[in-house]
């Protein structure tokens, strides 16, 4: 034997392994497929393979030593979580044929990808001679011919294997032993939808889970971003039947600051998102942690972009620091002819009033403020006074009345009760997360129930609602 065929020979018994390996292993049948993406010290997508595997052969097993049957993924994007579900797919096919596949998806154009996806992997054609494709690992395993359909299709010899459907879809008349739920909810807004989400969950419960078919093989898995606390996972893991799903949960930056995959997302990378993204939606992407729906005060707010209404006047509403935990709130507004609310500048500090008197005058100078109601409860009529005259010595002017008041209402029953007010008719400038992001994160993080560090955003934003929408509601010194 000369040394060509050696080497003929070699490789030979190398596809042969490699064929082998891939009908024994999910990872390896990755690696196979995808050898530039499914790479060895890419454990994540190791653990994901081999958990699914586990799941599929019943090898994954509770505390009691019972097999798993159902599993929840919660993994940030980009990092494969679709993707090997779609090759999961075609090595259960080829695994065994009579295996019966439903996805469904937010949309039908997702679902048709995740189907076509699946499809094209099976039927993939040799570009090189010794290239291991689909058909050279699970032989004789081929599409049906004239099933031309992307939506649901077979296998030749099975009448049918595989629906992908949007969420809401159609999929009466069809059975599956294998049920895959891939990114049901589509972004933020949709998560911040409740009659939303409670479709979602109808139609996972009445529709999608009665068609699973109780084989011996018999799985449901749901991969998605944990948006909220009322989306298909969430309503999973507060159910009866909780402990029957296996999670499957990784963030993408561990606790000491290691990356899931810093070769898929960086540090440098990770922590420019940090910065451009909203806090509530990189905490549902990557750290799989729910928006609290039922929790937060305020679902959402009115933003405004551009050219700015007339206004009839500008005001000031000032919640000044109580105590050394407190912060100084301190909101310029413009208000318009038909009384909605415009934000145009924000103080918001726990500094000491040696910096806050005259870092509130500066505001109110620069803003060109008709009249600034300053809360007198504490030190606020000595704060308001303070800043009357830091208007007058250092910047000239008598051109803002201010007027301090006494509140005497329960803060939080004010809050809560003005909150509806808030969200309807007072906007943010679009941009208002990188312009005062501690006032942004107080009050998108403020609780209805409690539990809240402190409430001097909410507090100050209720008394713009109170001075346009409700009329005044406190008593003047």
């Amino acid at each position: 034997m000369n040394a060509e065929q050696a080497e003929i020979e070699l490789l030979d018994a190398l596809i042969e392994e490699r064929k082998y390996l891939s009908r024994q292993s999910f990872w390896e049948y990755c690696k196979t497929r995808a050898p530039d993406f499914y790479i060895d010290g890419r454990t994540h997508l190791e653990k994901i393979c081999e958990t699914l595997q586990s799941l599929y052969e019943g090898r994954l097993l509770n505390e009691d030593g019972i097999p798993y049957e159902n599993m929840i993924m919660n993994i940030p994007p980009r990092h494969g979580k679709s993707r090997t579900l779609i090759h999961f797919c075609e090595w259960v096919l080829g695994d065994r044929q009579e295996n019966r596949i439903i996805t469904v998806s937010y949309n039908e154009d997702l679902a048709t990808a995740f189907s076509r996806y699946t499809r094209d992997g099976i039927s993939e054609e040799k570009v090189y001679p010794h290239e291991v494709v689909y058909s050279d690992i699970f032989p004789g395993v081929k599409i049906k011919k004239g099933d031309s359909s992307y939506r649901q299709w077979a296998l030749e010899g099975q009448h049918f294997n595989y629906k992908g459907a949007g969420l809401g879809g159609s999929i009466t008349g069809k059975g599956g032993n294998i049920l895959i739920v891939d990114d049901p909810i589509k972004n933020a807004a949709e998560a911040q939808n409740e009659n939303a989400l409670d479709k979602q969950w109808q139609f996972f419960v009445d529709t999608f889970i009665s068609r699973q078919e109780q084989t011996d093989q018999s799985i449901k898995i749901v991969n998605m971003t944990r948006w909220s606390k009322k989306d298909i996972c969430g309503r999973i893991l507060e159910s009866k039947r909780a402990d029957e799903w296996y999670v499957l949960m990784m963030p993408a930056m561990d606790e000491e600051g290691n990356m899931l995959c810093p070769e898929l997302l960086n540090r440098k990378n990770f922590d420019a998102l940090s910065d451009f993204m909203d806090e509530a939606i990189l905490n549902a992407n990557y750290y799989q942690r729910p928006l609290d729906l039922k929790g937060r005060l305020y679902k959402a707010f009115k933003t405004y972009d551009g050219d700015l209404p007339t206004f009839k006047s500008i005001q000031n509403y000032t919640d000044t620091a109580d105590t050394g935990d407190d912060y100084l709130c301190s909101i310029v507004y413009g208000v318009t002819f038909d009384n909605e609310a415009y934000v145009l500048d924000v103080l918001y500090t726990k500094a000491p009033m040696e910096e806050t008197e005259p870092a509130t005058a500066k505001m109110l100078y620069e803003n060109k403020v008709n009249h600034a109601y300053i809360e007198s409860n504490g030190g606020g009529r000595g704060f308001a006074r303070s800043v009357e005259k830091e208007l007058m010595e250092k910047h000239n002017s008598n051109y803002t009345y201010i007027e301090p008041f006494h509140q005497s209402n329960n803060k939080i029953a004010r809050i809560l009760s003005n909150s509806t007010w808030v969200m309807n008719h007072i906007y943010f400038p679009i941009n208002w997360k990188d312009k005062w992001s501690d006032y942004y994160k107080a009050m998108n993080e403020y609780q209805r129930e409690g539990q809240n560090k402190n409430d001097d955003a909410p507090d100050a934003t209720t008394g713009i609602a109170e001075k346009i929408g409700l009329g005044d509601t406190f008593s003047f010194d």
